[in-house]
């Protein structure tokens, strides 16, 4: 019952960002070629940092309140600190991505809140001592992002959806 209740929270909160993107601002068509260009140059920074294992460069690109809104029910991750933790967890696995691809299909919103909707596809090795794993996952994802006062912009909520993941080896 309380991940029914969690999943229809998430629902009602993005379907309200979405609507925010959709009637306030008026049309998708509101967002300047400046602002698209900018707003996927966070998208890439953001695969190429994972890419990188740069940690401080997919924080970079986050909101200090950004919410991730992860699959299979997982309850929202709320704040830079609860990301960390998330993404970023104290353990001796050593965790590396080395594909992250992204297609984006639509973007959208206004001159403060853009929304980007697309897929990606995800490998990465975990490593722990002598044991190595390697994995990978597609799925769809759904992106908020808010125009800062210094014109760039920053992801303030992520969701995407997955199947379980896949093992390589």
């Amino acid at each position: 019952m309380r991940q029914l209740v969690l999943r229809l929270m998430l629902l009602t909160t993005l379907f309200q960002a979405l609507a925010i993107c959709a009637f306030a601002e008026g049309s998708k068509d509101k967002l300047t070629a400046k602002d698209k260009s900018a707003i996927l140059a966070t998208l890439d920074h953001y695969r190429t940092a994972w890419l990188a294992s740069n940690a401080d460069g997919v924080r970079s690109v986050f909101t200090k309140d950004a919410v991730l809104m992860p699959h299979h029910g997982v309850a929202p991750v709320v704040g830079m600190e609860a990301i960390n933790e998330f993404w970023w967890p104290k353990t001796t696995v050593k965790t590396t991505i080395t594909k992250f691809t992204q297609t984006v299909d639509e973007t959208g919103g206004g001159p403060e809140l853009a929304y980007v909707r697309g897929r990606s596809e995800v490998a990465w090795t975990m490593e722990d001592h002598d044991k190595v794993e390697k994995w990978r996952n597609g799925s769809n994802f759904l992106a908020l992002l808010v125009k800062q006062a210094d014109g760039r912009w920053l992801i303030s909520h992520l969701i995407w959806n997955d199947p379980p993941n896949q093992r390589v080896n």
